[in-house]
């Protein structure tokens, strides 16, 4: 049915798509961003912020509940599984980041995993079904941010995941829920109410808020929807609607739902290979290298104290230009912080943002003689931004590399056994080897899997024993 407004088309694509449009690219790709989000989401399980909003939740309970991450005792309503698990996934700034510029998985997958746990028994919510409901959140998304020129760098005003992952995640539950159309517009209508919060909460415990609240107030909106709650029909088309987060907003229609043509198919996300903002990474690998030319002219030791100057060309980023970072979560957007760091150490990990390492003098002093530089041609882009690092000597001799594409970027994605290797290393903080493997095994089999139950049984910490009679695939 052909629709008059942008909404209305929206609307129509949400309820139309179906499990045969999927192609297999999109299915591979979205398999890859969910066992990513999953990883990154049982490490966040352990962060201070997380513990926080684990402790508030509490507050709340009712006869229907989902998993906890990590927990195999510790359940929550519905929205609030959402909302805790969405936060752990962003705690640490570890999770996928897309073009233009988002988190994209962070406020989809909380949400329906957290809604196909609430359907009756009798309704058995299969692999394919998640994996539809996730690739629409994830396809709402990208469209909206491709009505607004100003999307394609990076923000400056507010966080992409509170505007479009909320949209994305209401679009998800919905899709799950089986809304007709009329149901859809309105769960978008509500979604845009509970959307947006301001940048300025970067590189603080209240960012990682951002995407737990995109997930529940998703999943609320379609909830509400669902129950018959109405907003303006013409959410998408108005700039008081969704435009009024851009200034050059451009809202245009779908395609058809023939041979539909799934944003992913075009534009891969990038997948993180430390925990910090995105535009960090370009500097970890410039760095590095440098490094290594460093160590190799100076009998394999780093001349720290022959170091006098360090220049960094990067984009013009102000919330990741913090010279003397006093926290994780400011180290985390700190060009100048991950630069020194991965000079000192040769590569970032997890344990690069510990304490200990944020305030170590080695690093303190490497800081203080870092200096940023913009050069006009490189803009705030993640399609386009490079990174330059010169180090230059007391002798005056510069040692300089440039990295333009990082290992993990979408021009460059991880491979499957680096993919794996990473979720392996978060997820055995919290769960039992088993469950891990359990997990790896789902996710890759997901569009066969039955009943998608079997993946938050293995989220809790169950074994593969345990479940063994339970994971039966298609």
């Amino acid at each position: 049915m052909w629709a008059k407004t942008i909404t209305g088309n929206f609307a129509n694509v949400i309820h139309g798509l179906n499990a045969n449009h999927l192609t297999d690219q999109v299915i591979q790709r979205s398999k890859r961003m969910i066992l990513d989000t999953l990883g990154v989401g049982l490490l966040g399980t352990s962060t201070e912020v997380c513990h926080k909003v684990t402790q508030y939740s509490k507050i709340y309970s009712s006869d229907i509940s989902s998993t906890i991450w990590g927990h195999l005792d510790f359940r929550l309503p519905p929205l609030y599984a959402a909302f805790v698990n969405g936060v752990a996934v962003h705690s640490m700034d570890f999770d996928d980041t897309w073009h233009p510029a988002t988190h994209p998985s962070g406020a989809v997958l909380p949400a329906v995993i957290a809604l196909a746990e609430a359907f009756p028994r009798e309704k058995k919510i299969s692999g394919l079904d998640l994996l539809l409901a996730f690739n629409v959140g994830i396809e709402v998304q990208g469209r909206l941010l491709r009505f607004s020129s100003e999307a394609r760098n990076i923000p400056k005003r507010f966080h992409p995941p509170t505007v479009v992952g909320t949209m994305g995640s209401a679009a998800a539950c919905a899709k799950l829920l089986a809304l007709d159309q009329r149901k859809c517009k309105n769960a978008l209508a509500i979604a845009a109410s509970y959307a947006g919060a301001p940048l300025a909460n970067a590189a603080t415990q209240t960012k990682p808020l951002h995407v737990g609240n995109a997930a529940k107030h998703g999943l609320e909106a379609a909830c509400l929807a669902s129950q018959g709650l109405q907003g303006n029909k013409q959410i998408l088309d108005m700039e008081s609607g969704i435009g009024a987060f851009y200034t050059d907003y451009n809202p245009q229609t779908l395609p058809t739902l023939q041979s539909y043509p799934w944003l992913l198919d075009q534009q891969d996300v990038a997948i993180k290979r430390f925990p910090a903002h995105l535009g960090t990474h370009w500097v970890a690998d410039a760095a590095s290298s440098v490094r290594r030319k460093l160590v190799e002219s100076s009998g394999n030791l780093l001349p720290l104290d022959k170091i006098e100057k360090v220049i960094l060309k990067v984009p013009e980023v102000k919330y990741v230009n913090r010279p003397s970072p006093a926290s994780e979560h400011e180290a985390r957007h700190s060009f100048q912080f991950v630069a020194c760091s991965a000079l000192l150490d040769g590569s970032m990990s997890v344990q690069s943002f510990t304490s200990e390492n944020v305030h170590r003098l080695a690093l303190r002093e490497l800081l203080c003689k870092t200096q940023l530089e913009h050069p006009p041609d490189n803009t705030p882009s993640f399609e386009s931004l490079y990174c330059e690092v010169s180090v230059t000597l007391r002798d005056g001799n510069m040692v300089s590399d440039r990295c333009d594409t990082f290992y993990g970027h979408w021009r460059k994605p991880l491979k499957k056994e680096d993919l794996e290797k990473k979720f392996q290393s978060n997820a055995s903080s919290v769960l039992p080897a088993e469950a891990a493997e359990g997990i790896i095994e789902t996710v890759y089999n997901l569009e066969k899997v039955e009943d998608c139950s079997v993946l938050t049984k293995f989220l809790s910490g169950q074994s593969v024993r345990a479940l063994s009679e339970k994971l039966h695939f298609l």
